[in-house]
This record gives structure tokens, sequence and C-alpha cells, in this order.
């Protein structure tokens, strides 16, 4: 199946793409009988089944090949996008739909820095005032949660939980960049699927015994296909078209998308620690972004990953 965008389709799919990522924590507010573990299981389940009728109608069946024949780093890749999975699922039953967005949202300043310390790549001086102004951010919701100990926003476990998940990404990221100077090419698709099967394979032994009743799953179902399986094919045809930046930018409206819908959809109203913390995470990542933007050199550090979890 082959689909050319244009710049200006990509742009409007990443944004369907950020919106059905953002569903997330609405859907999960609306279960009812199944637990932490569970919740996991099911949803990792659900892609990677979906993920197994796709991707053979996507790329043919030599993408499972890939897979055997994909070499050490598209396993490591994949043990990421297992702990991206896994962590945000497990943090959205711990904390507030926009304390996990919010540190997750943390991801290409995170990137970044892996970039300076692991490949070497020179980070301009706006970077370094986005990765303190964000810190500044961060520290604030983090500091507020400890000093009331859990409340305002959600359990500071939960936000530590949540922090797994830009961290492996910024993972993913160096083991690819660094795959690629090698002269390695990591699928980031049949990555994404062996993530699926890890994090269902893994959350199996403590998800049992299962509580989840017909609706529960029905709800778990639409989040393994159309929150996920679904927009992670779209994310990968859209980062084929943008710039990184452009993706980065865009990315951001899942915090946005996000926390809206678990407010209207399930009355989660977001915290004012939570509120300002993220109102300085995102600005300083739109004033980062925006400035990449009118560069004029692309350089290796420019390739985005899709932030799927």
């Amino acid at each position: 199946m082959l689909l050319r965008l244009t710049h200006g389709g990509a742009v409007w799919l990443m944004v369907a793409v950020t919106l059905m990522w953002a569903t997330a924590g609405v859907v999960t507010r609306h279960l009812a009988q199944a637990h932490s573990f569970e919740i996991t299981f099911w949803r990792s389940f659900f892609t990677m089944l979906a993920l197994l009728v796709i991707l053979p109608l996507w790329r043919g069946r030599a993408v499972f090949s890939q897979i055997r024949s994909g070499g050490r780093e598209l396993w490591i890749s994949g043990v990421c996008w297992t702990v991206m999975f896994t962590a945000f699922m497990v943090a959205l039953t711990l904390a507030s739909t926009a304390s996990v967005l919010v540190t997750m949202s943390l991801g290409p300043l995170l990137t970044a820095l892996a970039a300076r310390v692991f490949i070497g790549h020179r980070l301009p001086v706006r970077t370094w005032v986005a990765i303190v102004v964000a810190g500044l951010g961060i520290a604030w919701m983090y500091g507020t949660q400890l000093v009331q100990g859990g409340a305002a926003g959600g359990s500071l476990l939960g936000t530590l939980v949540a922090l797994c998940v830009p961290l492996a990404g910024a993972t993913n990221w160096t083991v690819v960049q660094h795959a690629r100077a090698k002269g390695h090419d990591i699928d980031l698709v049949p990555a994404v699927l062996i993530g699926a099967a890890l994090s269902a394979l893994l959350t199996l032994p403590f998800a049992l015994p299962f509580q989840a009743n017909a609706h529960d799953l029905g709800l778990l179902a639409f989040l393994g296909v159309f929150q996920l399986a679904i927009p992670c094919v779209l994310a990968v045809l859209c980062v084929q078209v943008l710039k990184a930046p452009e993706v980065a930018l865009l990315a951001l409206l899942e915090v946005i998308f996000g926390i809206a819908l678990a407010w209207i959809g399930a009355g989660e109203e977001p915290a004012a620690s939570v509120l300002t913390g993220g109102a300085l995470v995102i600005g300083a990542l739109v004033f980062n972004e925006l400035l990449a933007l009118r560069g004029r050199r692309a350089t290796v550090a420019d390739t985005a990953l899709p932030s799927a979890h």
C-alpha cells in the first residue's frame, strides 16, 4: 500500500495522529473493572493483533523476515517501544492525564541531550535555554506533588513512571542514529510490532486474573487499534515528509488534546501546578522548535522518530 503525501496533507494527517494518541486518557478513565497491568496487557495485545494484519497489507509478508534479520539494534529499539507502551499506560492509572502528558512532552529535549552526550552533536544556545526552562517547569510540577503528597494532579509515582517514556524514546533515537551512522538502517515499523508483543508478554503475568468485562475489552480494543496501531503507521508516513521540528511541534498537540479530552470527557480538571509547569515546558518546546524551523541547515540530529506510546 503506497500513500504519497503532500506537505499540507502530512501536516493535517499528523494533527489527526495526535488526536488519536490523545484519546488514551479519557478512554482509560471510563474502564470499569480492568486494573493497571491488565489495561497495559490488553492494549498491547490488541495493538499486536492489529499490526499483524496491517503490516503485511502495507509492506507485504517480507516485513516478518525483516524482524528475523533485523539485528541487535532492531531488537533494542523494540525494547524501547516496550518501555514506552508499558510505562505510559501504567502511569495513566497512577497519575492524572495532564501530569503524564506534560512529563512525556520532554521527549525532544531529552533526545537532544542524548545526541549531545552519546553522539557528540552540538546543541545550539536556544536548545540549552529550552532545556533549562522545561526543567524548571517539570521541577515545579514534581515538587508541588511531592510537597502535597501526590495531590494536585496525580501521584509523584505516576509522573516518575511517565518519565520512563521520554527516556526510552531518547534511547531509541540514539540507537537508531548510531545504527544509521554505521550504515544499518532500522525499520521502525517492525520495531513497533516487537514492542507491542514484548509489552503484552511481559505484563501478562501481572495482569492475571483478568477482571475486564466486555465493556472494558471494547474500550481496550479501541486503544490498541485506533489509539496506537493505526496512528503509529500514519506517523511513520508523516515523518517521511515533515521535518523534525515540524513533527515535534505538531506532536505537542497531543498534550493539549489529551488534557482537553480528559477534562471534557471524564471531568478530570488539571491542577494549577500541572498547568503552570506544563506552560513552561510547552513554551520552551515551541520556542526551540520554531527557531529550529528557521534554520537553513538540516543535520542528522533533525531526524525524527514518531513518539508512539
